[in-house]
């Protein structure tokens, strides 16, 4: 009995080993082209999974639970991202924006949704993975731009407190449709999830302190520790009241501030890492590579279409806020990646009718506008003024473009 245990821990234990080494190779040929790592942890999921060219059975229960903790992280890490002063702003300056964004973005993908005959609730599905920019992708490439202090940078970030905080309410009202039952089940389910979103929120922004404070003492063993325990404990209660755990986590992390964000976001980005891309990887293996091919065209399609309404979201909301032509551009096109938020949308519609056909679509669609959208942010000053405005306009904004 003990030796056939020892048999399965050891291969076991050589299955994560060679997908841990296989993701590490990964990551630093995505580092060395200067792209996200998370197109290529997709394909790498296209090809050793279900249908790939060499299906390996990895662990399967570890490998889930990874990915779910994944998601958790992501979420949490974005939290980590605004203080209490920057989502107040938030809320302030960026609603009329945000509306524009989630009227032309989600739009396109439930018509298309419709389209090919999907049943309503995952075409609202699509037209979520289409809405929602990758905050993670695109906070990676201006720091590695060194775009962050830029003039434009704070009508990018309102937009995505805006994304996320609607997040907040979009996954659990989709979860309890998903669900199903009754009209009068779905409506108390989808009340009990609003008001526990509403009631975490509010005692992040008026209790962080005290939290933050509390969690701060001792060393960074504790630190991380305790923090990791009560993401995951505030992402289960929520989970067990019809929420998405990945909202509980993201206001855990909006809850902490200061320094001790900062201690947190230094000891928790490499599990972060770690079980991000175990969740990238976990979401393709189970995706036909067939199915993907079916939905290329769609895909591409959907992808030129929504980088488009995104750069018109990005122009309307750099002008609000006094950005030059120059500044408009760089918040368009740092906008159009898709990621983390939209496979996390994908993956709620698995047990759909359309489930395969929405994730493989998903799946698609993230690839091309991951790589896309920071390739054309990177090369965004170099797109010409006179397609995009009149000459005077471009001459007279020229001192605050330039910036």
């Amino acid at each position: 009995m003990l030796a056939a245990g020892s048999s399965e821990a050891a291969v076991a234990f050589l299955e994560i080993g060679a997908v841990a080494l296989g993701l590490a190779i990964l990551a630093r040929i995505a580092g060395k082209i200067g792209i996200t790592a998370v197109p290529l942890y997709l394909i790498a999921g296209l090809a050793f999974g279900e249908g790939g060219l060499a299906e390996i059975d990895v662990s399967s229960s570890f490998i889930e639970i990874a990915a779910e903790i994944g998601v958790l992280l992501l979420l949490f890490t974005l939290g980590l991202e605004y203080n209490e002063a920057e989502l107040r702003n938030g809320l302030r300056t960026g609603v009329p924006p945000g509306v524009f964004d989630m009227v032309a973005n989600a739009s396109p993908g439930i018509i298309l949704g419709l389209v090919l005959g999907w049943e309503p609730l995952a075409a609202v599905l699509l037209g979520g993975v289409t809405w929602i920019s990758s905050s993670g992708i695109i906070s990676k490439v201006l720091a590695d731009l060194g775009r962050l202090a830029n003039r434009e940078t704070p009508a990018i970030l309102n937009l995505l407190v805006i994304e996320d905080l609607a997040m907040a309410v979009y996954l659990p009202v989709v979860a309890a449709l998903i669900v199903g039952g009754s009209v009068e089940d779905t409506s108390i389910s989808v009340g009990v999830a609003l008001a526990t979103v509403v009631i975490i929120l509010v005692a992040a922004l008026r209790y962080g302190r005290r939290f933050t404070s509390f969690l701060g003492g001792g060393t960074d063993e504790s630190l991380l520790l305790a923090v990791f325990g009560v993401t995951l404990l505030v992402a289960g209660v929520a989970q067990s009241l019809e929420v998405s755990g990945a909202i509980g986590a993201f206001l855990v992390g909006l809850a902490l501030s200061g320094p001790v964000a900062e201690r947190v976001e230094r000891l928790m980005s490499p599990l972060q890492d770690l079980f991000a891309a175990t969740f990238f990887l976990f979401f393709s293996f189970q995706i036909d590579p067939a199915d993907l091919l079916d939905a290329a065209v769609p895909a591409i399609a959907l992808a030129v279409v929504t980088m488009a309404t995104k750069f018109a979201t990005g122009w309307y909301a750099g002008s609000r806020i006094g950005a030059g032509p120059r500044g408009r551009i760089r918040v368009g096109t740092a906008l159009m990646a898709r990621g983390e938020f939209s496979i996390v949308i994908a993956a709620l519609g698995v047990d759909l009718a359309d489930g395969p056909e929405l994730g493989a679509l998903a799946a698609g669609y993230v690839l091309v506008t991951a790589i896309a959208g920071p390739v054309a942010t990177r090369y965004a000053d170099r797109i010409p003024l006179g397609r995009l405005v009149p000459l005077r306009t471009a001459r007279g904004d020229a001192s605050i473009s330039a910036r």
